[in-house]
């Protein structure tokens, strides 16, 4: 949908770039093999062609991964000085940099998210992890976490963010000597897969890395293997109860990043255009497939109609379409799965009696899409103010005073972060000491960066990635 007036001419970056196989075999000690399960899709959902087919990961498979890196760990990674396990670290780092665009091209076309976000957001922050953890390999005994690796670490990640979560998680593991077993969400294998060719090109030994691919029932099998010393799980918080429970008596460790219901907090002495650009990053980004997401709006009343027209208005003028358009702001959603769940709770907001708004937009008939949608009139019983939607919905709710804001965004059985938009630094200090969120961003949202932990609170789940703090979730 274009402004009035004007249509913009499509900018499409090119496939070219992406060498994709027609079918991708396990990585395990260092090559590709044949899985013993069924073969699976990965599909674009853009367009809903099959990108390439990829095996899943039987039990059979997963106890040949775990021994692969047990191997590993006990012969070669564990003893390795630091500064040798950072230079396999920095090389990693820098082959990232150096396919980036293929990376990037790759994360659009099997995600569904705009490549400029893959090529602005998503890939400077995977090689800046694995740059910043490079550098803490032989810093360990500095971290204050101790310096005994754990052993073999069980990863599994969601596909919102399918590279960056790999590089949350295998970079942290490797730097502080374990060994790892990574199992991909099953919709967005690919960029994980193209992560093995560059365990090969880095040269990094055999079984230091091992990735499985599958759906629930490899994640299973890794999280139950007798194998495995330690979990890490992102996704959703109904997983992460099973994942806790299936690890309690076992001398397993974890870690758990799970959903969130994040509040944006606009005062009335906020810069308004500024805090509505940071409203639509907060929600719109990644077409809302962010545990983080400011999924609630609340706006002091006295700003309330000014930012709600403002809102409307910059909605407007968001692009849905192919994710390899690089003018494209809303890309597809990941699946048809997520789709279905997005229109339900978006019915039920309509049933419970909130207002909702789009602003008119063309989606494309192949695909799954959904346009960028507002819910005015919203009440903190309804359950689009209380369920995580993870899609391009917004629930706009209202406040008077700060105690009320505070209330209003703890209220909530998630506590993974908020935003605050205010020019008062006492007021932020005031709300940031009150606010029960792991991360709270100051007229910004959705700011990461290596350095800075991340993490949450009650339902969102326990344990921090990022930073040194990210170093001890790998040490014992």
């Amino acid at each position: 949908m274009g402004m009035s007036g004007f249509e913009y001419a499509p900018a499409p970056e090119s496939r070219a770039v992406v060498d994709l196989d027609p079918s991708y075999g396990l990585f395990i000690g260092g090559e590709f093999t044949d899985g013993t399960g069924s073969a699976f899709k990965s599909i674009s959902p853009a367009t809903e062609e099959v990108l390439a087919e990829v095996h899943e990961a039987s039990a059979a498979d997963v106890d040949r991964a775990v021994a692969a890196a047990r191997h590993a760990y006990e012969r070669v990674w564990r003893d390795m000085p630091g500064r040798d396990r950072g230079k396999y670290l920095f090389r990693i780092a820098r082959l990232i940099q150096e396919r980036s665009r293929e990376l990037a091209v790759l994360e659009s076309l099997d995600n569904g998210k705009p490549i400029r976000e893959a090529r602005d957001v998503d890939l400077p922050l995977v090689a800046a992890h694995f740059f910043y953890y490079a550098g803490w390999a032989d810093k360990l005994a500095y971290a204050g976490h101790g310096t005994q690796p754990l052993g073999v670490a069980g990863q599994i990640i969601p596909w919102n963010f399918p590279l960056l979560m790999l590089a949350w998680k295998i970079a942290p593991a490797l730097a502080c000597g374990n060994t790892v077993v990574l199992k991909p969400a099953e919709t967005t294998p690919l960029t994980a897969l193209l992560f093995a060719q560059i365990c090969q090109q880095a040269e990094l030994p055999p079984g230091v890395v091992n990735i499985v691919t599958g759906a629930g029932a490899t994640g299973r099998a890794l999280v139950e293997h007798p194998g495995v010393d330690k979990i890490a799980f992102t996704g959703s918080t109904e997983v992460g109860r099973s994942i806790a429970r299936a690890v309690a008596g076992t001398p397993k460790r974890v870690t758990l990043e799970l959903g969130g219901k994040a509040a944006n907090i606009v005062f009335d002495d906020a810069p308004i255009d500024q805090a509505v650009e940071g409203v639509v990053n907060g929600i719109f980004f990644n077409q809302g497939h962010v545990c983080c997401a400011g999924s609630r709006l609340l706006v002091q009343e006295p700003v309330y109609d000014e930012v709600l027209a403002s809102l409307k208005r910059r909605l407007a003028t968001l692009r849905v379409g192919d994710p390899l358009d690089k003018n494209t702001d809303i890309g597809a959603i990941n699946s048809a799965e997520q789709l279905a769940r997005i229109r339900e709770l978006s019915d039920i907001g309509e049933a419970e009696g909130a207002e909702r708004w789009s602003p008119p937009c063309e989606l494309p008939d192949r695909g799954f899409w959904f346009p960028p949608t507002l819910f005015t009139g919203v009440s903190q019983s309804h359950r689009i103010a209380r369920e995580e939607i993870f899609g391009p919905v917004l629930s706009i709710l209202t406040f008077r005073t700060p105690a009320e804001a505070v209330e209003k965004a703890n209220n909530t059985p998630y506590g993974l972060s908020a935003g605050v938009w205010t020019e008062k630094g006492s007021r932020m200090l005031w709300m940031a000491d009150r606010l029960r969120a792991g991360v709270v961003w100051a007229n910004t949202f959705n700011r990461f960066d290596p350095t800075s932990p991340f993490g949450g609170y009650k339902e969102s789940g326990y344990g921090r990635e990022g930073g040194r703090h990210g170093l001890g979730a790998y040490l014992r």
